[in-house]
């Protein structure tokens, strides 16, 4: 289908935006929360914890502007968009989650005020890709179960929601839209997602509209500059939306901080890259002369072999030594740039002071 493209429309991905469309708007994101859980029961209304954007999280890199709220409940969500995939992603969101969890508590207070600490992360690009099974899904959730018997669980208390978009929209998880009307997906086009076992379910009559609002939102990140598609989305919180997109657009305040923020991430991307590619040229220098020396003793190829193991090895810390230089990161997040472990980067970073 043909559409109409907008192309000076801000990007609902770029965390800034992201942040202002769901950060001054809890109605907004109430529906964002409902809909992107559509199995689960729904919230009526959150407070928006952070709902400010301070000047240095625009220019800082390696800061996530996520949006944390809570909700009548006491329940706990950090909702937020990655257009990055970084490593030990996993390690991360598991991090922040286990934070937001053990922040509730005052020194005293019994565990049984816990609230539920619920992470909802909108990924720009596909974190797990390991074979068909993986490949043909882009809706999770994890939760705190019992490895083979995944019916029996501690509770939803932890629990991590995972959207792989770009997956998602090529997997036809998004609205099926013809020319002229808008098509309601059924249950059953749908990921099935089995509720936590201390979770009542959703009424019967919930799942195929709800998971029709799954697929819209899906649709919204990914064709929001489509007029024609868009114009086809009946969900009213998704042309709510849309028309705050068209507001941050025409302010050409917020189009100047949108820009300040993508270019803050593509200049934390180009430092990485810069830093892994001296350190791997280093690294294979390195790793040729010692290949040469072993293939003396234990021939060619397994010298080779060894040379190339360690010229990985030292560019891993080559690239650890350039982050280190630079100032700016943390032993943890090194650690996460190049595999390597977090006392090995302490090592290297002692090493490096006069």
């Amino acid at each position: 289908m043909t559409t109409d493209l907008h192309d000076d429309l801000l990007d609902p991905k770029n965390d800034y935006v992201f942040k202002r469309l769901f950060g001054e708007a809890p109605d907004l994101l109430v529906a964002l929360i409902n809909d992107l859980r559509p199995d689960l029961p729904e919230i009526q209304s959150v407070e928006v914890l952070n709902p400010d954007i301070r000047p240095e999280e625009l220019r800082g890199k390696y800061i996530i502007l996520d949006v944390l709220a809570r909700d009548a409940a006491g329940h706990g969500y950090n909702v937020e968009i990655q257009v990055r995939r970084y490593g030990a992603w996993h390690q991360r969101g598991l991090f922040y989650l286990a934070r937001m969890l053990s922040q509730q508590l005052e020194a005293g207070e019994d565990y049984t005020a816990l609230r539920a600490a619920v992470g909802i992360h909108l990924l720009d690009f596909d974190l797990f890709d390991h074979g068909p099974a993986q490949q043909a899904q882009a809706v999770w959730r994890f939760e705190m179960r019992d490895e083979r018997q995944p019916a029996v669980t501690l509770g939803n208390v932890l629990q991590l929601n995972l959207i792989e978009l770009k997956k998602a929209d090529r997997l036809g998880l998004g609205l099926v839209l013809e020319a002229g009307a808008p098509a309601a997906r059924t249950q059953a086009s749908a990921p099935k997602l089995q509720p936590s076992a201390d979770q009542p379910p959703a009424p019967a009559s919930a799942p195929a509209s709800r998971q029709t609002r799954l697929g819209a939102w899906i649709t919204f990140f990914e064709h929001w500059q489509e007029e024609q598609t868009m114009a086809q989305v009946e969900h009213a919180p998704i042309q709510q939306a849309l028309n705050r997109v068209r507001e941050l657009s025409a302010d050409e305040e917020a189009r100047r901080l949108a820009f300040v923020r993508e270019r803050a991430l593509h200049d934390e991307a180009t430092l990485l890259k810069e830093a892994r590619e001296e350190g791997r040229e280093e690294g294979e220098r390195i790793g040729l002369q010692r290949g040469e020396q072993l293939g003396l003793q234990k021939g060619e190829q397994i010298g080779l072999q060894k040379g190339e193991q360690q010229g990985r090895r030292e560019a891993a810390r080559e690239t650890a030594r350039n982050l280190i230089a630079l100032g700016v990161l943390s032993d943890a997040q090194i650690a996460q740039a190049t595999c390597l472990s977090i006392e090995q980067v302490a090592a290297l970073r002692a090493a490096e002071r006069p």
